[in-house]
């Protein structure tokens, strides 16, 4: 009996066509390329995306372009020519799904405003991704990841107590580009039910404000600004960093039943009923105590003697993991969630995306070269080699 076909991935005869850069909207539409959908990333023919020339380090190319764009069609294009905005346009109307995250007004300065795209194809699904959303006194300000952090409050609550910080990673833009994506999914979806498309607006702002959570609302409802602690918590203890003898271990104890566990792997029995520590209110009002007790105990054990012993007793703690053991992280290995993808100069390691279908695998093309898809596409959309040829000669568009 002949094995049945794989499934088709959930996108498989979505096309997307992205005006995207940096961050949010390529992050977006590479998780649409990761379930299926034919993504076409227009670029600039000089430089095409930002995010290409930030550096070097994979293997010639762009840490952040590598990350953001496997699985993308490059077109290269002038879109300050008539022609280039009439290439993308036939690209546009031929598409189920457009993102951008020009600066504001400039999708519809050229002609690709959501409301001019939609009057045509009322089936057509738009997102316009910006800092601060349309209206309202920020409309126009420039909106980096760096300034969203702090105009959202993520940075006054973010570091130690003696230094703000801002988050590691870009948290606005992926909170905004995953906003961004489960719009679209949804859209599609009502799509299917009814044949209507939809006008999405997408806020770095507001999605980042949605994701302060707990310490908004704990501010709104006591008046009181939540603490930077750290790696520690405001409201559990014991919850940070404590010595071993080689390093340090975070535990985060989170129930009572959390804190009689560890006082037995710290064979500290008496402390489960001591009126200081016996609840983590009592916990949190002598923060400093309990921590100096718990530290006192863990500094007697190595980190991986203590890492091993706490999981055993279903105490929350990890071990600080530096990026180069992420990248060996043996869970990551053990559940083969690395795979090799091409770029314009060498193949290289990407991560799985983190939902993963059990009967169909992700996409994970190749990263786009600036241009390289532009022939291609012109040839799709009926453009003869000597047209595509005038085109790259007036500089209209850039081929590889």
């Amino acid at each position: 009996m002949a094995p049945h076909p794989a499934p088709p991935l959930p996108l498989d005869g979505i096309t997307v066509v992205t005006l995207e850069q940096a961050v949010a909207v390529p992050l977006a539409s590479r998780q649409l390329a990761d379930l299926g959908a034919r993504v076409v990333k227009v670029e600039r023919p000089d430089g095409g995306d930002f995010a290409r020339a930030y550096d070097t380090a994979v293997a010639g190319t762009g840490a952040h372009f590598v990350w953001l764009n496997r699985g993308k069609e490059s077109l290269a294009v002038d879109l300050k020519s008539a022609q280039g905005r009439a290439l993308v346009r036939s690209l546009i109307d031929r598409s189920d799904v457009f993102l951008q995250n020009l600066a504001p007004g400039a999708a519809a300065r050229l002609g690709f405003g959501s409301d001019d795209l939609r009057a045509d194809h009322p089936e057509l699904v738009t997102v316009d991704l910006s800092g601060y959303g349309s209206g309202g006194p920020f409309e126009h300000r420039k909106a980096y990841d760096m300034l969203i952090q702090a105009e959202s409050g993520l940075i006054s609550i973010t570091g130690t107590p003696d230094d703000a910080v801002k988050t590691g990673i870009p948290t606005a833009d992926i909170a905004s580009g995953m906003y961004c994506a489960q719009a679209v999914l949804a859209a599609l979806l009502r799509r299917y039910r009814t044949g209507e498309g939809a006008s999405i607006e997408v806020s770095m702002l507001e999605a980042t404000v949605e994701w302060m959570g707990h310490s908004l609302y704990t501010q709104m409802y006591t008046g009181a600004q939540p603490q930077r602690m750290g790696v520690s918590h405001v409201s559990i203890a014991p919850y940070d960093a404590y010595p071993t003898a080689d390093g340090q271990i975070l535990i985060g104890v989170q129930s009572d039943a959390g804190w009689a566990a560890l006082t037995d792997v710290l064979h500290l029995p008496e402390l489960r009923t001591d009126p200081r520590f016996d609840t983590n209110i009592h916990r949190v009002e002598n923060r400093a105590t309990c921590d100096a007790v718990v530290a006192e105990q863990t500094r007697r054990f190595t980190t991986a003697d203590l890492d091993a012993k706490l999981a055993d007793a279903g105490v929350p703690a990890a071990q600080i993991k530096q990026l180069s053991d992420v990248a060996d992280h043996p869970q990551l290995a053990a559940r083969d969630r690395w795979r090799t993808v091409g770029t314009e100069f060498a193949p290289v390691k990407a991560l799985l995306p983190p939902a993963t279908f059990r009967d169909a695998a992700a996409a994970m093309g190749d990263v786009p070269a600036l241009g390289q898809h532009t022939a291609a596409l012109l040839a799709e959309l009926g453009y003869s080699a000597a047209q595509t040829a005038e085109y790259a000669d007036a500089r209209i568009v850039g081929v590889r």
